[in-house]
């Protein structure tokens, strides 16, 4: 049956504003042929939303993404917007930008508000977390600017919420992390990717810093949740979803790659962010539709090939929980077979003290929501 696409799109592809010490854009751009790329051109946009709508799904979602997407302007976007509601046809869409806020203005906001867009905000914790990794081109801290963008968020009533990589940096004071993001209802955190070749290495925490993390931060959630303060972290959310028979929403914590379509700003197809490059390119927008890519030859590789798991990450007493993680995290430097997890040992910390507290609490919200586990 018709579903959902949703489609990531960088409009201006790794180019940023910023300086992130763990920034994988440009190791992934310069595996490709095409190292540099232009923002994208209106003919380029206009294929892409038509494209999207000429699909068989009967709802779709946009997520705009970079590098930094408001550097392609507010105009490209005001453009996007008008060529969905030209081409929709009666189908629902959805808009939501991932920004580092940093060009954010009452305008920016005023636009966002009035076509509906859903905000995701880089915020690595507090000043210090954020400020060690997150630095302009300048080698400027960049945490009071994002707060400000916050404000304004929060003034012109955008619904936003915050991404936050973990670092070296946040996961060594997660009472510190916690109190600064939760502020903003909804936290989504991100391990740091390990890099293919080693240019980020000691940004990565250690697996016993992340474990304790974990540990402290579920213990902080679970005190907000039973006193009626909820703050959504969606890793915490979605292990109590699949403790209580669903499928998590998170393509990173199920069992397989889905197709995560990401198009870059020449028109690219590519099958995740984290794979632009050239070996998985499944087509471009400016020839191909949607429904023929997914069923391309690259498309079904690339979710097969993501199904392999190691003998001892099956044998775990956590892996129907656990599930091995996101591929890109069990990915060695050849980028030949998959192996355990980058944090394996994290997650079996936090499993280990943790594992029947969460089952008894998902058990408690089940009962709450008169669901039969």
């Amino acid at each position: 049956m018709p579903g959902s696409l949703s489609v990531l799109v960088k409009p201006v592809s790794g180019a940023c504003n910023l300086n992130c010490s763990y920034c994988f854009y440009g190791e992934e751009a310069a595996e490709r042929a095409e190292k540099r790329l232009p923002p994208m051109s209106d003919t380029t946009l206009e294929a892409l939303v038509r494209r999207v709508f000429g699909s068989r799904e009967t709802e779709v979602f946009f997520v705009f993404q970079g590098g930094e997407p408001t550097l392609a302007g507010r105009e490209f976007f005001e453009r996007a917007v008008s060529l969905q509601k030209q081409y929709s046809r009666g189908k629902r869409f959805h808009n939501s930008l991932q920004t580092n806020g940093l060009k954010l203005d009452s305008e920016w906001c005023g636009f966002l508000k009035n076509e509906d867009f859903l905000v995701g905000l880089s915020l690595d914790g507090d000043t210090a977390a954020h400020d060690a990794c997150r630095k302009d081109k300048s080698g400027l801290g960049t945490h009071g600017r994002v707060l400000a963008a916050a404000e304004l968020l929060n003034a012109s009533e955008v619904p936003f919420n915050v991404l936050s990589v973990l670092t070296r940096h946040n996961v060594s004071e997660p009472e510190k992390t916690y109190a600064a993001l939760r502020p903003f209802g909804y936290i989504q955190f991100i391990p740091c990717v390990a890099p293919l070749r080693g240019a980020y290495e000691n940004e990565l925490p250690d697996c016993a810093q992340l474990g304790d993390f974990l540990i402290k931060t579920y213990e902080l959630y679970k005190e907000d949740l039973l006193s009626g303060h909820f703050v959504s972290v969606r890793m915490l959310d979605n292990w109590l979803q699949m403790l209580m028979g669903y499928r998590p929403e998170s393509c990173s914590m199920d069992s397989m790659c889905r197709l995560s379509f990401t198009v870059e700003a020449d028109g690219s197809v590519y099958p995740c962010d984290f794979y632009c490059f050239d070996e998985w390119k499944l087509g471009n927008v400016n020839e191909n539709g949607f429904d023929e890519m997914r069923s391309s030859p690259a498309a079904q590789r690339f979710v097969t090939s993501s199904a392999p798991v190691a003998d001892e990450c099956r044998k775990c007493r956590y892996f129907a929980l656990c599930r091995g993680g996101c591929r890109r995290l069990r990915e060695n430097p050849a980028r030949e077979e998959l192996g355990l997890n980058r944090y394996c040992g994290a997650y079996r910390r936090f499993f280990d003290a943790k594992y029947m507290d969460m089952a008894r609490l998902a058990g408690m919200i089940a009962a709450r929501r008169g669901l039969k586990r």
